[in-house]
């Protein structure tokens, strides 16, 4: 019996090996299925923006000065460029490959307002080819560059930008007003010239037509805002431990890029600021973001790889991206997919990051037009505290709109109609997320999908969610939701699922005494599976609209 039993005791150790040597295999491949993003690598050698006649008083512009410093240093092979304290106002900047342009902590680097200083080039806007005003930093086709430091680099938005008064104070307004500009008939929004009134006014403003120079778009200038940092074609780059704010339109955007760090970055826009996305990466490959923070307008984190009919025709995804260990404050979402991502998006691993007041939590929008395919998506260890709208949505009905009505607004409810699946119909599927709490929202739970193309293949484990509405699911098909907690005020019902398939809840908790647990409407559902749940907590477990088939529903203990 001792020998059966030091058997049985050597089997068991050796089976527990071998689990152990299995988990550890899978955390392995885990590992190494994560990209990896290329670093840069500078010379020793530092050269001061002073040594070319730069100036820090805040009244010298130091353009001719700083780009003389970088093109230099560049030509030499590379380097450091020093900005030192001081307040350098400057206008437009153009990187050069390896260079790293570095600011100290007490440097404020601040673009002027005289909008003279900014010629029309052709660039990008919203993942279209469109006429902007150059941006205050850009560079194309580089390799091995780098801003970096812990100073602040400042966009001087706030001369760009039109505002909504409602999102102001009164006296924030009157001040606004009272510093010049127009303010529209109906006295809702402020422009800063007639440049901006007119180009708000132009269908399609500084979209790229053919025979058009940029002598055409003179007249509506100012309304082409410029995105803050614009890097288009470039690989290996580092942005790291500087503060980027108040940015004319996003803050910062990188285009075609490879190998992209962005790291321990201070990011903020004013909120009330209209496109004042925190970063938008846009069909770039490997990139990581991480210890950064964003206080912004609107997007936070963003991935976007074109849009519509040009978006296609680039071609070009944005994969292997890394979103880890960041914070974000105001933003009309925290970590964003689209809608301009017709494109694509693929492979992309985000965790280990809070929301903190985000108008969406996790916001995967498009709508149709778009075409592309967003996949594979893996979302880990999120919290988010006091979300004023959805913890988790996706929308394929995006309408450009902010995320949350202001008070008094009214919008029109969606009408469902089913169009023929073409190259412009978009698709979201394989999403993976996991270990979500959000104490705070108006819903916890929204899906959104196209009649003629559902939302497809998403798994939600181990979310506990506190929100005044629960889960709504319309044409989603193959949704997995397991170990889901929603504290919910509405319990009318806790889940609604509409013209929807394949969906398996496993072990949903919600609050006793609940209205109706399920909701349950439209002819196409069908494959409703709820197990693992105890629905007697429920006055009404489920509750079937007519045009549902009895079997579409099924509980089991």
């Amino acid at each position: 019996m001792k020998y059966i039993s030091g058997r049985l005791c050597h089997i068991k150790v050796a089976l527990a090996c071998l689990i152990l040597s299995a988990a550890g295999s899978v955390m392995a491949q885990q590992k190494q299925s994560l990209p990896i993003i290329q670093q840069v690598k500078f010379k020793n050698d530092t050269t001061s923006i002073i040594s070319f006649g730069a100036k820090g008083d805040g009244i010298t512009l130091n353009t001719e000065s700083i780009n003389k410093t970088i093109a230099s240093v560049s030509q030499k092979g590379g380097g450091v460029v020093l900005i030192p304290s001081g307040l350098w106002l400057t206008g437009p900047i153009e990187l050069k490959s390896n260079v790293n342009l570095h600011l100290k902590r007490d440097a404020i680097l601040q673009f002027t307002a005289d909008f003279n200083q900014y010629k029309l080039v052709q660039g990008n806007w919203e993942g279209q080819p469109a006429w902007r005003n150059q941006s205050p930093i850009s560079g194309v086709n580089l390799e091995n560059i780098a801003i970096t430091g812990t100073g602040i680099i400042d966009g001087n938005g706030g001369a760009w930008r039109m505002v909504k008064k409602d999102k102001l104070t009164e006296t924030q307004w009157k001040t606004l007003v009272a510093s010049g500009g127009i303010v529209r008939a109906d006295g809702k929004m402020w422009y800063p010239s007639e440049k901006t009134v007119k180009g708000s006014n132009t269908k399609n403003a500084g979209v790229i037509e053919a025979g058009k120079t940029a002598a055409d778009y003179e007249d509506i200038k100012d309304f082409l805002r410029p995105n803050l940092l614009v890097l288009t074609g470039c690989k290996k780059v580092l942005l790291e431990g500087v503060t980027f704010q108040n940015s004319p339109a996003w803050n910062l955007h990188p285009l075609l890029c490879e190998d992209l760090t962005l790291r321990n970055l201070q990011v903020k826009n004013p909120w009330f600021a209209q496109n004042g996305d925190g970063v938008d990466v846009e069909s770039c490959k490997n990139v990581l973001i991480e210890g950064s923070t964003f206080d912004v307008g609107d997007d936070g984190i963003c991935i976007k790889s074109g849009r519509d009919e040009a978006g296609r025709k680039r071609g070009v995804p944005t994969e292997n991206v890394i979103v880890r260990n960041n914070v974000v404050y105001h933003a009309h979402g925290g970590f964003v997919i689209g809608s301009e991502m017709s494109g694509g998006a693929k492979n992309i691993w985000v965790y280990d990051c809070s929301f903190i007041g985000t108008d969406i939590g996790l916001r995967f929008k498009t709508t149709r037009g778009r075409g592309g395919v967003v996949e594979n998506i893996y979302i880990n260890n999120i919290n988010m505290i006091d979300i004023p709208g959805e913890a988790i949505l996706f929308d394929m009905y995006y309408a450009a709109v902010d995320p949350v009505p202001l008070a008094g607004e009214k919008r029109e409810a969606i009408k469902t109609v089913t169009v023929p699946v073409t190259e412009a119909t978009p698709q979201f599927r394989n999403f993976y997320i996991k270990d979500i709490v959000a104490n705070g929202a108006e819903k916890a739970i929204f899906f959104r999908g196209l009649p003629e193309m559902n939302i497809k293949d998403i798994h939600l484990e181990n979310v506990t969610i506190k929100a005044k509405k629960g889960i709504e699911i319309i044409e989603a098909a193959g949704i997995f939701l397991k170990n889901i907690n929603v504290i919910t005020e509405n319990t009318n019902p806790v889940v609604m699922i509409q013209n929807s398939s394949n969906i398996n809840i496993s072990n949903l908790k919600y609050p006793d005494n609940s209205k109706v647990l399920f909701g349950v409407a439209g002819e196409k559902t069908k494959g409703i599976k709820i197990s693992a749940t105890d629905v007697s907590k429920a006055k009404t477990a489920s509750l079937l609209s007519a045009e549902v088939d009895k079997k579409a529903l099924e509980i089991s203990k």
